[in-house]
């Protein structure tokens, strides 16, 4: 089973010397690399590397700890600068133990293209391969990508990287929020246990006797899955939460019409409604601009 190295690349309209301090400036790094949660460089020795420590926070409570050095660095007659690195760790519970790579920068034009490439040995033999070749690479070369988009929107336009990964965050939160209530809705209420309270509501809303009632809410119970499944797939959420503005009111008025006491229910239509339109609202209005891994180039 072997795998290709890691190789992400993306064009920054930025000067040379901007774009080398945030990357090389381990205060800054840290900043907008979602790989790692602190770089800390080392004193550094004349004629030698530059050592740095670093640390990724993994979850509860833990965090893996490595040690890298900047082996050294390269200006080529196009201006083109090229960043070579020797990273690793001891620590046991990593999946990585030891690798090596590069970023390089190259001047086009107004812009600079900005890469990398890095390989890595696994810890844990066969189960280590299998798991880094199927899950943990393909994670960090998205990490690797949605970082070097960050990166690209902080030079640009000069938005931070914690309100960007803020955004970003709170986007797929609210993305994968509303694939679950579409999800239950259609599958619970409609399709498995086939509430009473729904064919009622449905058969008086829409004068249809009991047998059309309960195919039309079988119907609707499998648009709402379909619908749910488009919140996962369709990459233009905020279009989604667009057309919820419109749904959710909709939906609303058409329960209190249907049965006017649903309203006195606690978890009722109005209250539940409600708080799915105002979350869409705030959905709608931080979901432009969101960094995202597809950005990048990420194969030569």
């Amino acid at each position: 089973m072997k795998s290709k190295p890691i190789y992400v690349e993306i064009t920054i309209n930025s000067e040379m010397e901007k774009l080398w301090e945030a990357t090389q400036n381990p205060k800054l790094h840290e900043q907008w690399d979602l790989r790692f949660s602190s770089i800390t460089y080392l004193p550094k020795q004349e004629n030698q590397p530059q050592h740095f420590l670093y640390k990724t926070k993994i979850g509860f409570g833990l965090s893996i700890a490595g040690f890298g050095k900047s082996v050294g660095t390269f200006q080529a007659e196009d201006n083109s600068r090229t960043s070579s690195l020797h990273f690793g760790t001891d620590q046991a519970i990593s999946i990585i133990s030891e690798g090596k790579g590069y970023w390089k920068y190259k001047p086009e034009h107004d812009s600079i293209k900005f890469l990398t490439q890095y390989d890595y040995q696994t810890n844990f033999r066969a189960i280590g391969r299998f798991f880094d070749f199927l899950i943990f690479r393909p994670l960090m070369g998205w990490a690797t990508a949605l970082s070097f988009d960050v990166l690209k929107s902080w030079l640009e336009k000069g938005e931070s990287p914690s309100s960007q990964y803020g955004r970003f965050f709170g986007h797929w939160m609210i993305t994968f929020l509303f694939f679950f209530v579409w999800l239950y809705q259609g599958l619970m209420p409609k399709l498995i246990t086939m509430h009473p309270e729904e064919i009622s509501m449905t058969k008086d809303l829409l004068t249809l006797t009991t047998s059309h009632a309960t195919t039309l809410v079988a119907s609707i119970g499998i648009a709402e899955i379909v619908f749910s499944l488009i919140w996962l797939l369709y990459n233009n959420k905020r279009r989604l939460l667009g057309l919820q503005l419109i749904l959710f009111p909709l939906l609303t008025f058409s329960a209190i019409i249907a049965e006017p006491a649903a309203i006195t229910h606690p978890f009722n239509p109005l209250t539940f409604n409600i708080a799915l339109f105002v979350l869409s609202i705030f959905g709608f209005f931080i979901s432009k601009d969101v960094p995202s891994a597809k950005s990048c180039k990420r194969t030569r």
